[in-house]
């Protein structure tokens, strides 16, 4: 593999089947980045990644002699190279709330995820408090067209491929979030997710 340095291409280092990875390959595809996209198995990682990532994470984004390995930093550095369409509202007061809005979806969701990819008790545990607390924020999903805003932000980047990857883990939400089921199903029939997915991903849904 030629050394990443040297590409006029932004590269990014993404695993197949990783919500994180997911969320910026959605990022991507929604800003329409031409970039070149490397899938990793992770127990053999490339030369490049290990130089470039200190932790040899994924995703990891190169973009000339840039190496960004958080998703968090990658997205909106990726916002702010790029930034039509806007992912980030553009006054101070309302990017603190998306940050917060971000943080908390991260914390409450996201947090759970690893359980999920374990077994026995710690996951069925995760599974239910995930789709209680989903439940629960229903009529959050339906006050505006997209998550607490009229216009697509980088909550829905990672919104969407938390919410495709709810039957891998065996939740079923119901009749009780069908703001979530509706949120979900126009999110999923963007051109930009449809683009974001993987061949793995694909399969997560039949």
């Amino acid at each position: 593999m030629a050394a990443v340095n040297k590409r006029s291409v932004m590269t990014l280092f993404s695993s197949a089947t990783c919500v994180y990875s997911h969320r910026v390959r959605f990022v991507l595809a929604e800003k329409g980045i031409a970039a070149d996209i490397h899938t990793v198995d992770m127990d053999q990682q490339p030369e490049d990644l290990v130089d470039l990532n200190p932790y040899g994470t994924l995703p990891t984004l190169v973009d000339r002699d840039l190496s960004l390995y958080d998703t968090r930093i990658i997205v909106e550095y990726l916002d702010e190279r790029f930034p039509h369409p806007p992912l980030m509202p553009v006054d101070p007061v309302s990017r603190a709330k998306a940050r917060l809005a971000l943080f908390r979806i991260e914390q409450d969701w996201y947090g759970l995820l690893r359980e999920l990819d374990a077994s026995g008790k710690a996951a069925d545990k995760a599974r239910k408090a995930l789709a209680e607390s989903l439940i629960a924020s229903d009529e959050l999903f339906q006050l505006k067209e997209y998550f607490l805003s009229e216009e697509f932000s980088i909550m829905d980047c990672a919104l969407g491929p938390l919410l495709w990857r709810l039957p891998r883990y065996g939740i079923e939400l119901g009749d009780d979030a069908s703001g979530v089921a509706e949120y979900a199903r126009r999110l999923f029939q963007r051109e930009s997710f449809q683009q974001s997915l993987s061949d793995a991903e694909r399969t997560m849904r039949g």
